[in-house]
């Protein structure tokens, strides 16, 4: 595709998407990706670490992502591909940067999905033990891999149809919560949400900042939208919207039912942090506790059902995104091949891969723990050459085609990846030698395309 059309140099009718997108589809995919409801599960975590201020911890995540939701908008206009932060790098960086960003997503793309299939089949084996959880995370990669080989118009009305529910069950809980509120008043200090509840010493703006690197995985997926730019009918500025609006949207229901389920747990921030095994349920306990059980349940219904559509919403991401490297000659060629518009071999690819990743972590005690620990430096370092992009394309290259708008162009992107490098460098030790690694790999791969074009050229090929 030309950086201003919509199909790649040498790209045959094989390797074009149709157009059947508009702005509320790309609005549930990025919605879906993230899940309305993703502070469900670290909510304990991050009430521990930010001692109490957790809302306040959303509200300083949501302004660290848009950053990047901003750099995505900038560079979604002039190279509206497929291919996201691929096409952005390569546009911005040069071909060797592109590929590597390409790289790092993937492992983001294709094991968030993994994630969030492993999280449906352990909510089903809650509500039917009698079935392994390991057979129902593969029937969630089965029943969502066909609605995506579909057609991406089919697979955005179910989703439409599992987003709404999402919201409801949402709805119901803010209701419910703000009735319990106003009837029995409040476990802490209304504005402890905001300022810490006090229990850990004073309010400490290094307790938050250590949270919101955290929080920051809650945001993760909703990127997958600009994957879409060439399935989208009435321009890239659609894509544009349809990210600011999303991250901001998700933003507001994340402070919203954190907030809320700050003022009803029982149990002090302290007390999390010296329990650490309590923090994966507190938002459940708290809702227990204040409500009843039957909010409980509606809330992890919702949450296996959510999951699976979340992983759905990846698959088709990571599906774009293999198709854009294979057609760039990245990986190979068989990924660009379409049907009716449908990139279905990169989406049966994606497929498999998050099919063995999710089966896997299913079947061992500890599988949960090895997936979640490397999905978000794949994003994050991918992010970081996305503003990189920025900068390159309209500062260093002028391709903009006008004057540069430094805060635009040069200011924003530049503090959105110090954000970036930030929360890679807090991230576990784990997940950044599982990067490094990833990332050595992708540099030998690279190389060994180099040397292999480099090679064809000497030998006139």
């Amino acid at each position: 595709m030309s950086q201003n059309g919509t199909t790649a140099p040498g790209a045959g009718a094989q390797q074009q998407l149709r157009r059947s997108l508009g702005f509320r589809d790309l609005v549930v995919y990025g919605l879906l990706f993230i899940a309305p409801m993703a502070p469900v599960g670290v909510f304990g975590t991050l009430d521990a670490k930010s001692h109490g201020a957790v809302a306040l911890v959303y509200v300083v995540a949501t302004i660290a992502m848009a950053f990047t939701a901003f750099s995505y908008s900038q560079m979604v206009r002039v190279v509206p591909q497929a291919g996201s932060v691929f096409a952005y790098a390569r546009a911005g960086l040069g071909n060797g940067a592109g590929f590597i960003a390409g790289w790092m997503a993937m492992l983001d793309y294709v094991l968030i999905p993994a994630v969030a299939y492993l999280f449906s089949g352990i909510a089903m084996e809650a509500l039917v033990p009698e079935v392994s959880r390991w057979v129902w995370t593969a029937i969630a990669v089965v029943v969502t891999t066909l609605l995506n080989l579909w057609g991406v118009r089919t697979a955005a009305r179910v989703g439409f149809l599992v987003l709404a529910m999402e919201i409801v069950v949402l709805v119901v809980f803010v209701i419910t919560a703000i009735v319990v509120l106003a009837q029995d008043g409040a476990e802490r200090d209304w504005l402890s949400p905001l300022s810490g509840d006090g229990t850990q010493g004073a309010f400490a703006l290094s307790a938050v900042v250590g949270a919101v690197s955290v929080a920051v995985l809650s945001y993760l997926g909703f990127d997958a939208i600009a994957t879409f730019a060439e399935e989208v009918t009435g321009g890239s500025a659609k894509v544009a919207r349809a990210l600011l609006f999303c991250l901001a949207l998700a933003g507001v229901l994340f402070v919203a039912q954190t907030y809320l389920v700050a003022l009803l747990e029982p149990v002090s921030s302290a007390q999390l942090a010296a329990e650490p095994e309590r923090q994966g349920s507190a938002f459940y306990d708290a809702v227990d506790a204040s409500v009843g059980t039957w909010l409980h349940d509606l809330v992890a219904v919702s949450k296996a059902i959510g999951a699976a559509f979340a992983a759905l919403a990846g698959q088709a991401a990571a599906g774009r995104l293999l198709f854009a490297m294979g057609r760039d000659r990245r990986l190979p060629g068989a990924l660009s091949r379409t049907d009716s518009g449908v990139p279905r071999v990169a989406l049966l690819v994606s497929a498999v891969i998050t099919m063995a990743a999710a089966v896997w972590a299913a079947r061992r005690d500890d599988g949960l723990d090895h997936l979640v620990s490397v999905v978000d430096v794949g994003a994050l370092t991918a992010f970081t050459l996305l503003h990189a992009s920025v900068v390159g394309w309209f500062v260093v290259r002028r391709g903009g085609g006008g004057a540069v708008g430094w805060w635009r162009h040069l200011l924003v992107p530049v503090l959105g990846a110090a954000i970036t490098v930030a929360v890679i460098v807090e991230a576990s030790g784990t997940a950044q030698v599982v990067g490094a690694i990833w990332l050595a790999v992708g540099l030998v791969v690279l190389a060994v395309q180099w040397r292999g074009r480099r090679d064809s050229d000497a030998a006139g090929v």
